[in-house]
Order: structure tokens, then C-alpha cells, then sequence
């Protein structure tokens, strides 16, 4: 496997190696291990698709876009009600 050279701020590489130190890491096991836990913006995608259909065919659950929109913003505004925003 190559190596590819990264540039980021140095606080957040400082934070990045002691976030892997904790952990016993290198921080190039680290970030190596932290790519293969996150997914794609497709992956993200595909598994809410997958979710969906699966909903639909267990219990019926297929919310129209203007659902899914309303229930979107009732999310939105219940989690800056938790945070502060």
C-alpha cells in the first residue's frame, strides 16, 4: 500500500495524534482505521434507500418528499432547540 501525503491545519493534526496515542495508535493506523469506519456520501445513500424499502415492506412506512420534508424540519428544529442554535 502507498502513502499519500495529507495537509491539514497543525492543530488539528496535534489533536489527531492524541486522539491515536490514546488509543494506542500510530496516527497513520489511526486515520487508516477512521476511513474504513465512515462512509461515502454514496454508501449513506444506498443504506438509507435499503432502510426505507425495508420499512416499507415490514410495516407500510413510505412518507411522501413533503413528509419526509416536514419530518426533516421538525428534526432540524428539535435538535437546535437541544443545542442552543
Amino acid at each position: 500500500m502507498s502513502d499519500a501525503n495529507v495537509r491539514i491545519p497543525e492543530e488539528a493534526r496535534d489533536r489527531l495524534a492524541a486522539i491515536a496515542a490514546a488509543e494506542g495508535l500510530s496516527l497513520r493506523a489511526y486515520l487508516a482505521r477512521l476511513a474504513e469506519t465512515l462512509l461515502t456520501p454514496a454508501e449513506r445513500a444506498e443504506r438509507a434507500a435499503k432502510a426505507l424499502a425495508a420499512l416499507k415492506s415490514w410495516n407500510g412506512y413510505a412518507p411522501t418528499s413533503t413528509q419526509q420534508q416536514d419530518l426533516d424540519s421538525e428534526l432540524d428544529r428539535r435538535l437546535a432547540q437541544v443545542t442552543g442554535r
